[in-house]
Formats: C-alpha cells, structure tokens, sequence
C-alpha cells in the first residue's frame, strides 16, 4: 500500500515538474542562464553569492537561493556532494542549446583564420577533411571529427554476379547504381553448380534492384522463403554475409584527441581512458556522427550521445554536399559545458567556407571546358 502510494506521489511530482519546465518563468531563466554561463567558463559549481557579485541580476540574494532551489527540484540543477553550489544539468543544456543562446560573433581573425584553411588547390576530400580537423581542434580545442560518405548511388543495390573461385569458393560482385564495386569471397560447405550461381545471380539483380545496401541482407533473407533445396541454401548463404560496418563511410579523420585531456572532467585517468578508446575506435566514432541529418546542425547533450561512455560529453555535427555527391559530417566533441554559441558560429562560418570554395571550384572547371571550345 504504501509503495502504491509512494509511487502515485513521485508520479504526480514528475507530472508536476514536466508541466513547470514548460512554464519556467523569465526571472528562473535569466538565473539559469547565467548559471550555466559561469559554470561553462569556471567548471566550478555556482552559488548565490557568486551569481549576485557577478552578475547585475535585479534580485535579491534570498530571491535568487529560492529560485535556485526551485530550478534543482526541476530538474535543471545538480548539487555537488562537495559544494554548496550548482551545477547544470543535461536538461538545462538542451534548454540553453534551444532556446537562451544564439551564434557567438568569430573575430576578424577567427574567421580569416578558417578561410585560410580552405583554398582552391585542394582536390582530394581526403585533404579537405584533414584540414578541417586540424584546424577546428586547434581553434576551439575540442577534439574535431570529420566524416566522408559516399553519394546515395553507391549505397543503392544494382546488381551482383556469383563467379566460383573453387569448387567451395565463390567470389561475390556486388555492383552498386552509381557503378561502384564490392567484392567478397565467400567459403560454402560444399560445391554449387555454376548454373546455379548464375541463376541465383539474375533472381537476385532481378528482384532487388533499387533496394537500399543497408536492407539488403534482409531483403535476401525473404527471397530465400519463396525458394527450395540449393536456390535456398545459396540464398540464405549470401543473407548470412556481415553487412559493411561503416555503411558507405569512406575517410574518417580525428583531430585533437588529446585535447579533452585538459578539461578538468577528465582528469580521472580511468574516465579518460574510456572517452580515448571511443576516439580510437573507427566503428563508434562514426556511430557519434551517423545521427546527422545532411545540411543540419545537430546538438546533442550528454546521454543523448547514445554511448554510456561519452554521457558527460556533447557533440556538434554539421554535414554538407559535395560537387561529386559525397557527404561530408563534421563533429566537435567537448564536455557538456560547450561554448555552444562559439561552436555553432565556427561550424556556420565551415560551411560557407565550403561553399566559396565548391562555387570557385565550379567557376574554373567552366572557364575550362569554355576555353576547350
């Protein structure tokens, strides 16, 4: 009885904090906003006496205690065990990153810093990516991640040729709509016929064209339903092959990995350790920035991340096209309390760099083709 109780009084007391979070007052926002401001540039929890010496706030030191009290009991403040001060809560961030902050302005020399990064000499994306790592970790001492993936065509089924390489050995071609090719040998219990192969090969390029790379095994799988005897056992076989882990992902380039080190939430070495294994692990640096939508800015704050071990972190991505349709995502990873103003006018100030130099780029291969005429 008093569990049920219990639980129908925390039920209301959550019900009670949801609705108030949508009704947070001005003065409750103005106090929570500059909390969060000051625990971004100190990472010392904040108390009412710092906020009224720092800041020309029109309230009371009592005034402020309340609404701070208030604010935790919401659920966008923390209390430390070791201080008497206040900290930001994943919640309070996406409040700030949502609604309280807006594009940091970049120095004259920030953003002629970036353009310098960028020039019409550069050919490869591989080269571009480099450069963007390299200086966006110098620039704002995250740890920079710079994803390229290939055109939508080449993540698109086309067609697949099965060629024996033994009598227990097959190679598998796997040929993409923009033409790109994947090869894979595969090992069978025992021999396949090649008229199999090749009937197999034209059920397959005949029924799964179009099909999206990612569904492919799955699509295999439900076609080996509607077969029997060899053309099931060879169908199931090709469903049973491990899809590319990257899906599509082609360079992968991380700057300043050490840089997390200097902020003080990491001075734990094991929690250290846990954020450098992630950085040097291909597979979940790439899963950080899969969650990206293309020509998007995304925020994502502490367990948003996806990741138990990145939970204290944020990550900010950005994607953009290139001429060739390929799709590059760029991501700075920090601690939650990100510059997030300073990290959004950097990544907007990127991508109009790219622009000019993929317009410029376009300028000259016309000139080109003119004067060839």
């Amino acid at each position: 009885m008093f569990s049920t109780q219990r639980d129908g009084v925390l039920k209301e007391k959550q019900i009670r904090k949801e609705s108030a979070s949508v009704e947070l007052s001005a003065r409750k926002k103005q106090i929570l906003k500059a909390i969060i401001g000051d625990y971004i540039r100190t990472a010392e929890p904040v108390g009412s006496k710092a906020l009224t010496e720092g800041h020309e706030l029109p309230f009371s030191s009592a005034t402020i205690r309340n609404e701070m009290s208030d604010l935790e009991e919401l659920g966008y403040l923390d209390s430390p065990h070791t201080s008497a001060g206040r900290i930001p809560s994943y919640k309070a961030y996406r409040l700030y990153v949502d609604r309280m902050i807006h594009p940091m302005p970049l120095s004259e020399e920030e953003t002629a810093f970036i353009k310098g990064c960028f020039d019409h000499r550069i050919n490869q994306v591989e080269e571009l990516s480099a450069r963007i790592a390299k200086a966006l970790s110098s620039m704002t001492h995250y740890t920079t991640a710079v994803m390229t993936r290939a055109p939508r065509e080449e993540q698109v089924f086309s067609h697949l040729q099965l060629v024996p390489v033994s009598d227990r050995r097959l190679l598998l071609v796997i040929v993409t709509r923009s033409g790109a090719v994947r090869q894979t040998v595969i090992d069978t219990e025992k021999p396949i016929a090649p008229d199999a192969l090749y009937t197999v090969s034209q059920i397959i390029s005949r029924e799964l064209e179009g099909c999206a790379m990612n569904q492919l095994p799955a699509r295999l799988t439900r076609l080996a339903g509607g077969q029997e005897g060899e053309m099931r056992e060879l169908l199931g076989l090709l469903a049973a092959q491990p899809p590319e882990k990257d899906g599509g992902v082609g360079s992968l380039v991380v700057g300043g990995r050490s840089n997390l080190l200097s902020f003080p939430e990491y001075a734990d070495v094991d929690r250290a350790k846990e954020l450098l294994s992630v950085l040097e692990t291909r597979e979940k640096v790439v899963s950080l920035l899969s969650h990206q939508g293309e020509m998007e800015i995304s925020v994502r704050i502490g367990p948003e991340t996806g990741m138990e071990e990145t939970k204290d972190c944020s990550i900010v991505t950005a994607s953009y096209r290139l001429n060739d349709g390929t799709v590059n995502t760029i991501g700075l990873i920090g601690p939650t309390r990100m510059q997030y103003g300073k990290v959004l006018s950097v990544l907007g100030e990127v991508g109009r760099s790219i622009t000019e130099l993929l317009d410029g780029q376009n300028e000259n291969h016309e000139k080109q083709e003119e004067q060839e005429k």
